[in-house]
This record gives structure tokens, sequence and C-alpha cells, in this order.
């Protein structure tokens, strides 16, 4: 019998709001974290606008030593360590100075790590500066480098480790941890992703024509999933984070219990049968939502929501046309559908960590955050579904009890995770 799996707490760092409260304010609200940056246009982007949080000096202090934050460039390392801190100590956690613990570890994923030390480095390489790269160059540009942190910061003694898997990073490692957890491998399990931010990251998205370039002068209208006038996605960055724990020492700490991990799926399209590096096979994607019901335990007709991957491209039609053949629901039957990248952007590596913190407080706090910008639906998506199914303004009269989460990535990657409102 596997162990059942809670979520304990929360951490997040989002273009819309860093901690807990002022991310469930922004979220609650339909506040936009994009912004317009003139260092974009300076640099000759197509796309001038993204999402990164806001983080003052003061703020990375309460973190940081001023020691660690010397030299201290990868955005990616501070997001997912402020987001992984915050979930440890909302989970009621405390840190051991003296010895690990062993029932505890971490799956934090990453895309790319320390860009900008990456940039710095080989500049000093290239001058013939070795000697200046300093001590922190490689825990900060190897991948592992924000697991490697957090797992200092907290004393960590069960697996620390770091997946990639493009966009699917978050939605990933969360499933990830709760196999952990559920196997009986570890008691809990910190677990979640990040992103670097700005155009080291972006750049190559920019090249690939695949961003919203002509909203630049409406920065706040211009994420638009499941809209006819999308005209490709905005990047953002920054960290989501979750503590999985068996519900037994949950129950044992006293602690809060924000949501059950059902289970998921996860698997890839092979780049078969119309998938490409770029984009999804819809037979696979439709198959990791079956399995993902399947190894859950739950009908296709109990879900009540989906948060749906939905970038605001022209792909979103066909992820809505994928829910509807992998549920066998559509029209009036099909769940309530929203995508959390209207207000923060594609978050790349991170979105799937941010967006499952955003669907587990909705679920713990009884409401359904909208998707903004979405006032003209795509007439594709209004084929298969009402527009009455798209939330476009914050609900709280829509009886939420399971939640399908899904990411879908570069390289034909997918994964589906389960999430039910606690009840004994």
């Amino acid at each position: 019998m596997k162990e059942r799996v809670v979520i304990t707490g929360v951490g997040v760092a989002a273009p819309n709001g860093v901690g807990k409260a002022a991310f469930t304010t922004a979220i609650r609200a339909g506040q936009s974290g994009i912004r317009y940056y003139e260092t974009l246009q300076e640099m000759n982007f197509s796309c001038c606008i993204g999402g990164a949080p806001e983080i003052s000096e003061e703020l990375k202090l309460q973190y940081f030593s001023p020691l660690m934050l010397r030299n201290f460039l990868s955005s990616g390392i501070l997001y997912g360590c402020i987001a992984g801190m915050d979930a440890w100590a909302d989970a009621g956690l405390e840190v051991n100075e003296e010895v690990p613990d062993w029932d505890s570890g971490i799956v934090m994923g990453i895309g790319s790590s320390g860009v900008e030390k990456m940039r710095e480095a080989a500049y000093l390489l290239d001058s013939g500066k070795v000697k200046r790269l300093g001590s922190t160059s490689v825990p900060q540009i190897m991948a592992s480098g924000v697991s490697a942190y957090l797992g200092g910061m907290l004393g960590l003694g069960n697996q620390v480790t770091t997946n990639s898997s493009a966009c699917t990073t978050g939605t990933e490692s969360i499933l990830m941890a709760y196999e952990r957890v559920a196997n009986g491998h570890a008691k809990r399990m910190l677990a979640g992703s990040t992103s670097d931010s700005g155009p080291y990251i972006w750049g190559g998205f920019d090249a690939m024509k695949v961003m919203n370039f002509r909203s630049n002068d409406i920065p706040q209208a211009a994420s638009r999933p499941m809209s006819a006038s999308a005209a490709g996605f905005v990047p953002g960055s920054g960290a989501g984070a979750l503590v999985l724990e068996t519900l037994s020492s949950a129950q044992a700490r006293g602690a809060t219990i924000y949501a059950e991990v059902l289970g998921g799926a996860i698997n890839a399209g092979g780049q078969r049968q119309g998938g490409t590096m770029t984009a999804p096979n819809s037979r696979a994607v439709q198959r990791c939502i079956k399995d993902a019901l399947r190894n859950s335990g739950v009908d296709a007709n109990e879900v009540d929501l989906i948060n749906g991957h939905l970038t605001a491209t022209i792909k979103d039609p066909e992820e809505i046309q994928n829910w509807a053949a992998a549920l066998g629901r559509k029209g009036a039957d099909f769940p309530y559908i929203h995508s959390l990248k209207a207000m923060i952007g594609h978050c790349i590596s991170a979105a799937g960590s941010i967006e499952s913190v955003a669907a587990v407080l909705g679920l713990h706090h009884n409401f359904v955050f909208p998707s903004i910008n979405c006032e003209d639906i795509h007439p594709e998506i209004l084929e298969i579904i009402p527009s009455e199914k798209i939330v476009r303004e914050q609900r709280e009269d829509i009886p939420v009890n399971i939640i399908a989460k899904a990411g879908f990535g570069f390289g034909d990657v997918n994964a589906c995770l389960l999430l039910k409102k606690y009840r004994l």
C-alpha cells in the first residue's frame, strides 16, 4: 500500500507576487506581472515584455548572508531558494544546524542555471583571467546548483536532486517527489522548479518568433491564452515550491494540509505522429492524461477543473481538443479550465511549479483564479466547449474537489498531476 501524500507548505517567487500572501492576493484579483523592459529593446528583441519577480536587496538579505550574495549572479537559484525556504517555513518545519534531516529531501528542477554567471566566466576565460572566476562559479553554473544550495540551507539528508524537462519540469518534479514519499523512501520532499530571468534565457525564444512582439505597448494585456487574438507567449521567470509529506507525518505534526496529491503520469511522444522538438504528439498527450487518471484512481467525470498548460500560442485549441478526447468530455460536460500564464507569462522550467502552487492555494481557499485577457475566445475552442467553461473572473461558486494540472514541453515531453481537496 502506498502512503497517502499531502501538501503542507508552499512558497513562490512569481512575476506578480513574491511570497504566499502577495501571490494569493494577485491571482485572486487577476493581477498581471508582465512589464516592459527597455533593456530588451536596446538588445533588438522583437518581444520587449516579460515577467520577473521583483526582489529587493533587503529581501535577499532575509535568505542569504552578505558573503553568499557576493558575486552571486544566478537569478534562478535566487528564486528557487526563496520559494523553497518559504515553503519549508510555511510547513512549520525547522532546520537542524547540527545533523542532516535523513527523512527529508529535494527535487528542485531548472532549465538553464546561472546563465549570467556563465557569461561572466566566458569573458574572464577569454581574457586569460581564469583565477578570477571565484569559488562560486561551479555551484551556480551546474544544473543541480539550486538543489545543492537548498539542501545545505535546510540541512536535508535524503535525496537531493534536480530534474530538467523543459516546460514540463515543474509538474514532473512534483510527481518525482510524490513517488518517493508514497513509496516510503522519504517522509517528506521539497518539490518545485525555477527559471533564470532576462535576455540570455529569453533570447532564443525571441529568435524562434514564438513570443508576442505585437503587444509591447500593452504588456499586461499581452499574454492571452485561449484567445483568438493571442500572438505568442510572453516570457516569464520565477520559482514555485511545495512540501510533500506523508499524511501520517502531517497529522502527527498537526500541520496545515493544503491538498492531497493523488498521483499522475509522465511520458513522451517520441517526436513521432506529429510530435517534434517543439510540438506535442497529441496521442502522447492524451495517453499521459488517461494514465494519470488511472494511476490516481480518478474517473474522468470526477475532474472539476483543469489547470492547463495553455501558452497563448496556436497550440491552445489543440490542447483543449486533447483534454476533451482524453477525458471523453466536451460541450457542457467539459470541466472548467483556466491558465495562470495570462497573469505571469510562460515561466519556462518554473511554469509547472508556480502554476501548481496557484492550484493548491485555490483548492485550499475555495476559489478559482481567472484567465484574464480572454475576452475573445478562439473559435476553434468554442467548437469544443462553451464559453462559460473558461474561468475569466475569480469564482468562489464552483465546487472544486479534483484538479488536473498538466505541463507539456520541448522534446515532446508530458506530465499530468491530479490534486484533490483534502478530506480525512
